[in-house]
C-alpha cells in the first residue's frame, strides 16, 4: 500500500520537472531570438521622421492605399490631414492593377490571367528627399474557367488584396530603412 502513494508522488514529481523542463527550454528560446535580432514581420519600429507622416495618394480607397495607412497606423504613425503639420510625405505616384491575358481555349475564351500591381513611391523629408522613388510590383496568375465566373471573379480579388498586403510588407520594410 505505501509503494501506491510513492509511486504517484514520484510521478507528480517527474511531471512537475518536465513542466520546468519545458517553461526553461521556452525562455531560453526567448532570449536566443531576441539576442539575435529576431523581430516578427512588421514589428520593426519606424523611424522618427515618419512620427507623423502625410499621405499623398491619388486614389486613397485602393486595396494598397488602405493597407499602407493600416499598417502605418499599427506601427505607431500619427498621420497627418495637413502637409505643412507632417514630420515626412509618403507621396504614391503610382498604383495600378493590370490583368494580361496568359492562354485561351480553342474557341478563343481566356483560361489564364496574369495579374500584376505596381506601386511607385517616394519620401520627402521637410527638407530632403529621403527615400528616392521605389517601383515594387507582385505578379500572380490565376486560371479562369467559364462555367465559375463569380467564384473567379472572387479569386482574383482575393489575389489583389494579397498582393497589396505583399506590396505594403515590402514598403513598410524600405521606410522602416531609413535614419
Amino acid at each position: 500500500m505505501e509503494t501506491m502513494p510513492t509511486a504517484l508522488s514520484g510521478l507528480r514529481m517527474t511531471q512537475r520537472f518536465a513542466g520546468g523542463l519545458r517553461a526553461a527550454g521556452c525562455f531560453a528560446a526567448c532570449v536566443a531570438l531576441g539576442a539575435c535580432g529576431f523581430h516578427l514581420a512588421g514589428s520593426e519600429p519606424l523611424p522618427k521622421i515618419l512620427a507623423r507622416p502625410y499621405l499623398s495618394i491619388k486614389d486613397p480607397y485602393t486595396e494598397f492605399a488602405r493597407e499602407l495607412e493600416h499598417q502605418l497606423k499599427s506601427s505607431g504613425a500619427l498621420l497627418e490631414d495637413i502637409r505643412a503639420k507632417s514630420t515626412a510625405t509618403i507621396e504614391v505616384t503610382r498604383d495600378t492593377v493590370e490583368q494580361l491575358t496568359l492562354s485561351v481555349s480553342t474557341r478563343n475564351i481566356p483560361t489564364e490571367y496574369l495579374l500584376t500591381y505596381t506601386v511607385t513611391f517616394a519620401v520627402r523629408g521637410p527638407d530632403a528627399e529621403l527615400l528616392k522613388p521605389q517601383t515594387i510590383s507582385v505578379s500572380k496568375d490565376y486560371s479562369f474557367v467559364e462555367q465559375d465566373l463569380l467564384a473567379k471573379q472572387h479569386e482574383a480579388d482575393i489575389l489583389r488584396a494579397q498582393m497589396a498586403r505583399d506590396l505594403v510588407a515590402i514598403a513598410m520594410r524600405r521606410l522602416t530603412s531609413l535614419k
